[in-house]
């Protein structure tokens, strides 16, 4: 992903578009046409009152259509999430720390669950003090400053990506997307699915979509994904870190480092995850009796060249 200092509105917009036009054609094949003509200016909810049935129908196939979210439809709004998130943490202009956490990442990445996706995995530093991470669906992962400075090694750095990377592989992003905003856009597309989507006929819908994107974005933002959720991405980030030979405890001791700051922010990380404590039970339960895990030396010095430039 390669990203500006600034993302305007025109850029998320067509971002939007495109996402929602990939949307629509994957709807036409399962969506019978519903609408053969009907008045002109007649509403989506005048609609749905007088064609129950057909309502019935096109809900039963779009409702089906968004659950099974292409990995293309996917990418189109993992990206526009992360547009979204950019307008408000700006990226870190620093090619040589990118390039090293884009390269850890896909040493994690690849040995994950998923290791491909349609647009495949970016990592990317964003210039905050904040301590937190997040992760757009189809693999977009953008980790703060102040995150990487709270990494005392390599191990926790990778602990910190594959819990991201695990987050992405369980398609916990696109779950934010509110029931409600699925049946809007229904009832846009149940009105005018028999018409050339241009024009004027484009804007609503993309206004609904675009409240998708903005359920997701906020939700990363502001109150983070469910303590389940957490749950699931913390043992998958264990099974991922002793495959690729990170220490599984770096997991462990980042969140203990984390608890110890949350006491004196409520921001960041601490507005948008559970108590480590309570993940920290949870996740020394997963790990068990490890075995030591033998750090190189070169694994060392190279963090400490990469931290030193963070």
């Amino acid at each position: 992903m390669k990203c500006r200092p600034s993302i305007n509105a025109r850029c998320l917009k067509a971002a939007l578009v495109l996402c929602l036009l990939a949307f629509i054609n994957s709807c036409a094949a399962a969506v019978p046409i519903v609408i053969v003509g009907g008045a002109a200016g007649v509403s989506a909810q005048q609609y749905v009152k007088s064609h129950p049935e057909s309502l019935e129908r096109t809900k039963s196939a779009i409702g089906k259509s968004v659950r099974d979210i292409t990995p293309e439809q996917e990418y189109y709004i993992g990206r526009s999430v992360a547009a979204t998130v950019l307008k408000h943490y700006p990226p870190y202009a620093d090619q040589q720390a990118n390039r090293y956490i884009n390269l850890l990442g896909q040493s994690l990445a690849q040995a994950s669950d998923r290791p491909e996706t349609f647009g495949g995995y970016h990592f990317l530093i964003l210039d905050s003090q904040e301590i937190n991470a997040f992760a757009a669906p189809g693999g977009l992962i953008l980790i703060t400053r102040g995150m990487l400075r709270l990494c005392r090694s390599e191990d926790e750095a990778a602990a910190v990506l594959a819990h991201e990377i695990a987050h992405v592989g369980s398609n916990h992003g696109l779950s934010m997307i509110q029931g409600t905003r699925n049946l809007s856009t229904l009832g846009i597309l149940a009105s005018e699915g028999a018409k050339a989507l241009s024009g004027g006929l484009l804007a609503p819908v993309v206004e609904a979509f675009e409240g998708s994107v903005s359920d997701i974005a906020v939700t990363l933002m502001q109150s983070g994904y469910s303590r389940e959720q957490e749950g699931q991405a913390d043992e998958s980030a264990i099974v991922l870190l002793k495959r690729v030979g990170y220490d599984p405890g770096a997991l462990v001791t980042m969140l203990q480092e984390m608890h110890k700051r949350m006491a004196r922010s409520g921001s960041g990380f601490a507005k948008t995850h559970p108590d480590p404590k309570d993940r920290i039970r949870s996740i020394e339960n997963v790990i068990g009796v490890s075995p030591p895990v033998r750090v190189p030396e070169e694994r060392e010095e190279r963090f400490r060249r990469f931290i030193a430039g963070v």
